[in-house]
């Protein structure tokens, strides 16, 4: 069984890591604790403390099971030495909408890192699919939850 690599940006990555330290570091020894304040109570069978301590222990270990499966299968790109003319992941992309002339700005990351909010598109979504490939100036039909929206793509950039 061979594990499907995820493209990832560097700083995507990081991410992930400093979220699995501060499970590790913090979160489970804090969970130890309360199991063990929650035990000196005595009777488990009805002790609603430690049956939530337990549940938030199985919760965080489940957390850090995924965490090391996405680092472990992170296949980290740097975007920054990436070029090149055409859309492709690691891209910074500025668009116009050219029904409401609206600019949008994305990034083209990895599934795990995506954010709308912070201009951040995962590369299966369905603008970066329109967007892949394509260069400066051409045109994306990209058909979303609210209908067919049509972009053209302004500027390419590497960061």
């Amino acid at each position: 069984m061979t594990m499907e690599r995820v493209p990832m940006t560097i700083e995507g990555f990081r991410t992930l890591e400093l979220e699995l330290q501060r499970l590790k570091s913090e979160e489970r020894p804090r969970i130890i604790q309360a199991i063990a304040e929650a035990r000196s109570h005595g009777d488990l069978s009805e002790n609603a403390e430690y049956h939530a301590a337990k549940e938030a222990q199985g919760l965080n270990e489940a957390k850090v099971a995924d965490l090391e499966d996405r680092i472990s299968r992170a296949d980290v790109v740097d975007t920054s030495k990436l070029s090149g003319n055409t859309v492709k992941f690691g891209a910074t992309v500025t668009l116009v909408d050219e029904d409401t002339d609206e600019k949008v700005k994305y990034k083209i990351v990895g599934d795990f890192e995506a954010s709308v909010r912070d201009g951040k598109i995962s590369i299966s979504s369905p603008i970066a699919r329109a967007l892949i490939g394509k260069s400066k100036n051409d045109t994306a039909e990209v058909t979303t939850p609210k209908g067919a929206r049509s972009y053209q793509i302004l500027k390419i950039e590497w960061k």
